[in-house]
């Protein structure tokens, strides 16, 4: 004669059994024996996921988390360094950007996080370190021949590698503060010396 023996307190139930640890009829235990539960515990995990995504992705509309930041270079025209607007197709020169007029449809070369601390400020590409470090320009006011800097780093300086005069320069070493080592053919005999060995009023012509 076969005998059944009653289930010790603290066994525990396999996954086909109707009886809990208090001997009750019920779900067994614990869940993690059980095929239903496995799947139930899945389940949740998936719907935790999916409300956890929405939530960040929602955060993310409404500014509530910070975004990625925008990758705004671009060449402008002469093929200069530029700041590229929202509409992701205008190219403004650098230059262009914290001058006070809304160059891009949606003023966004203006906003007080761009400008309000200039040139801390500004994105590292848009700025050019003079020499005595207490002076910068815009990265597109480098090597233009014009003495922006003060001292002609951003033309002749080590920090750059600027191109010789174009054709409509003259190479020279100029007089004047404002030029570095081209002036504009323009001023060739003209009357006036604006080259120090004098080269623009007796060999360069306009």
């Amino acid at each position: 004669m076969n005998k059944t023996h009653p289930q010790r307190n603290g066994d525990v139930a396999t996954c086909g059994s109707t009886k809990s640890f208090s001997g009750k009829k019920g779900p067994c235990h614990p869940c993690g024996t059980c095929t239903g539960c496995t799947w139930r515990r899945v389940c949740i995990s998936a719907v935790a996921l999916l409300i956890l995504g929405a939530a960040v992705g929602l955060g993310v509309a409404l500014g509530l988390l910070p975004r990625a930041p925008v990758n705004r270079f671009c060449t402008a025209p002469n093929n200069q360094t530029g700041f590229l607007c929202d509409d992701r197709v205008t190219c403004i020169p650098a230059s262009w950007v914290c001058d006070r007029a809304s160059n891009c449809r949606n003023g966004e070369d203006e906003q007080e996080k761009l400008c309000g601390d200039l040139p801390h400020s500004l994105p590292g590409y848009l700025v050019f370190l003079c020499s005595n470090l207490r002076s910068w320009v815009y990265a597109d006011q480098r090597c233009n021949e014009l003495n922006d800097c003060g001292d002609c780093s951003d033309e002749t300086g080590s920090l750059v590698s600027c191109p010789p005069c174009g054709w409509e320069w003259w190479s020279c070493t100029p007089v004047h503060y404002e030029y570095c080592s081209c002036i504009p053919r323009r001023l060739c005999r003209d009357g006036i010396q604006h080259c120090l060995d004098w080269s623009d009023e007796y060999v360069c012509r306009p």
